[in-house]
This record gives C-alpha cells, structure tokens and sequence, in this order.
C-alpha cells in the first residue's frame, strides 16, 4: 500500500462506501458517513468531488442506479443513487450535468421498513427497468421491492402523470408519486440482496442465520402468495455451522453477508463467522458449498467479488483486535493462504469495503474512521 494510494476524508465517520459498477460510471465512488452522502470521481492520483447530499441522518446502506453516467464518459452525466437512513427512511439521490442535487424521500412511517435497513441493489437484467425497481432488506425480516415510478399515484388513487425515468421531480408541475413496494417476508433478520447482471428477475437474499435465498420476485401473485417466501424462493443455500451455531443458540452475534459472482450466475459467495463458503448453482449439493476456508478466525464481517478480475474475492472483519485488515482470496486457489492487506493499526477496523469497477489492476475502496483510502491490491 504504497504507490497509487489514495485518502478521502469525508469529515465524520463513514459507515458505506459503495463503487459504481456501470461501464460508463467506472470512477464514481459513493461515501456515506453520518449526516451526509458524497460522490467523487476517482481518477488517481486526483479524486474530484461531483456531489454532495445532506440528508441529516446517519446512512446505513447504498446502491448506484443503472442510469448513473460519470462526467468523465458524457457531458450529459448523471448521478443517482438510494440511501437508507438510520431512521429506516429511504431516498434518492440526483444530480445532473442538468440540475444541481436533489433528495427524494420515501418509504417512511407506515409504507416502510421497522428496522434497520442494512442492504440495497436496484433489480438486475439490461432491459429499462432496471432502474426502475430498487430492493431493499432490513432487520424486519422483510425484503421490500419498490417501484420508483408507479403507474398509480397511490396517495390520490389517481394515474401518475407521465414522467420518464430521466427526468427531474423537481422540474415537473406535478408532485412526484410515493414508490410502492412489493414485500416478501422471511423467517430471519435480513443482511444482504444481490442483483445479477443476466437476470431481471431474480435477487439473491441473505440472512443472518446461515441462509441464502434465491428470490423470483416477479413470480405470479396469483400462483405465488405475496409476503410469503417459500412461495418465491427458487433456490435455499446453506452454511452449515452457522445454521447450527444459531440453532443451537451459541452464535456470538448476528453476522452474514453474500455476494453475487457478476460473470457467472451460479457462483454465490459468502462470509458466515470465521468461514467464507462458495456455492456452485450447477451443482446443489442439496445447498450446501461447494468450497468453504476460514479467512478471519474472530470473525469475518463482508465479502465481495472483484468485478474486474473475477476469480479475486475479499473478506474484511470489523474485529479491531488486529486493526483495520482486508483479505484477498484466489477462486483459483481458494484453499492457498489469502494475500494479506494491512490498512490501518488497531483500534481501527474496516467499516465498510468495495472494488472499484475500472479496468486495469484490481482497485479497493475501504473505509475506516472518517478516511476512505483507494489502491491497487498489487494482487499477482
């Protein structure tokens, strides 16, 4: 970590940081911190500043909508993003080379969530509507899918006025229709939600107990009962110890985070206690992984593919007894001793992390403190 690093001081402590996928928004990087959400265009040595949202409330979660577009591709650039507050409110977040920043608030009081919202994804596919459903999922047991443009203006029962998706609120006559939300229940606080990039139908949900569900949420109503999910989940994954350590009531807290490998739609990761496991959907295996390693034996917090260099996984713990600390992992060589990144000196510990999308050598944006640092991993 010693060329090619780069520091961003967001002012308070973060709490996400969230790296723009699209093509065309590969540099963009989103840091959420305690009041307020900031978007950089990260271009080494150089990080610009291109928006900045303040919300008022601590932001628990983040995701980039499909449309998002850096000014580095286009001079008709735009930035949109949802926030999950600690209130369990939710927002989207604008900007444009057209229009300066804008907030949109919904999902709060009754129509919401009743926890803590800890993880959101606009829906997968390539057609138009993947900017258009966002899910999220929180302590409630609930993933919720909302549709950010309703045909129906349910406040007034009345259609919506006619408003395409890359228009701003702001500039029409009409006030902006609340979102309405699709909701599935689950037996177990919710942790994760993944969207794939070859399918518009499918999320992939994670719970803190050792289970991974793959959600069709565009089933039938009509042969699949709403708010139910044994009715819409298509697959049930499993990480065996950890099922039985919350079985058996001697899980120390409640952890789990999974991720979707991007390239390839059977290959699911996850971090579950001190075990990350790998599940291949070609192969069930009656839910159980295909591979499993220990990474952190406190404890492993998150887990995330390399978008770029897709064999390349990472796990970071929020234990702060060895500081803050990230480790990669080959696919390749999933059992090999993982390649060790020390960030920061205890008592810091690794809030949040995220691989940037650029092409050319792996990059990783980790957040502690106040400080998000972005570099190469110098993986070989």
């Amino acid at each position: 970590m010693d060329s090619g690093v780069m520091r961003i001081n967001h002012g308070t402590d973060v709490f996400v940081v969230r790296a723009c996928s699209n093509d065309d928004g590969a540099d963009l990087l989103a840091i959420a911190g305690e009041h307020s959400v900031e978007v950089f265009r990260v271009s080494p040595p150089i990080s610009e500043r291109v928006a900045s949202f303040h919300v008022g409330r601590r932001m628990t979660a983040l995701a980039w909508s499909p449309r998002s577009i850096s000014p580095s591709s286009s001079d008709d650039w735009v930035i949109e993003i949802t926030a999950a507050a600690s209130d369990f409110s939710l927002h989207l977040l604008t900007k444009s080379s057209a229009s300066s920043e804008n907030m949109f608030a919904f999902g709060g009081g009754l129509s919401g969530h009743h926890g803590k919202v800890n993880d959101m994804c606009f829906c997968g596919g390539r057609d138009q509507d993947n900017a258009r459903y966002v899910a999220t999922v929180a302590d409630d047991k609930m993933l919720m899918v909302w549709d950010l443009h309703p045909a129906l203006d349910i406040s007034s029962g009345i259609p919506s006025p006619e408003r395409s998706m890359g228009s701003d609120a702001s500039s029409s006559l009409h006030p902006r229709p609340q979102p309405t939300a699709y909701v599935i229940s689950f037996p177990h606080p919710l942790v994760t939600v993944n969207c794939h990039q070859f399918s518009s139908k499918e999320f992939l949900v994670s719970d803190c107990r050792g289970s991974i569900f793959l959600t069709d949420w565009r089933s039938d109503p009509e042969l699949s009962e709403q708010g139910s999910w044994r009715h819409s989940s298509v697959i049930e994954l499993v990480e065996p110890h950890a099922l039985s350590k919350s079985l058996v009531g001697i899980s120390s807290q409640w952890t789990g985070f999974a991720a979707w490998r991007q390239d390839n739609i059977d290959i699911v990761g996850a971090t579950y206690g001190s075990r990350f496991s790998i599940w291949d959907l070609s192969k069930p295996q009656g839910g159980k992984p295909l591979h499993t390693g220990i990474s952190f034996p406190e404890g492993g917090h998150q887990f995330r593919w390399c978008p770029t260099s897709p064999d390349y996984f990472a796990v970071a713990s929020q234990c702060p007894t060895k500081g803050a600390v990230v480790h990669i992992h080959d696919m390749n060589y999933v059992h090999a001793q993982p390649h060790v990144i020390n960030i920061a000196p205890r008592p810091h510990c690794v809030r949040d992390f995220d691989f940037m999308a650029r092409r050319g050598n792996p990059a990783l944006a980790v957040a502690y403190g106040v400080e998000v640092v972005v570099f190469p991993i110098g993986v070989e």
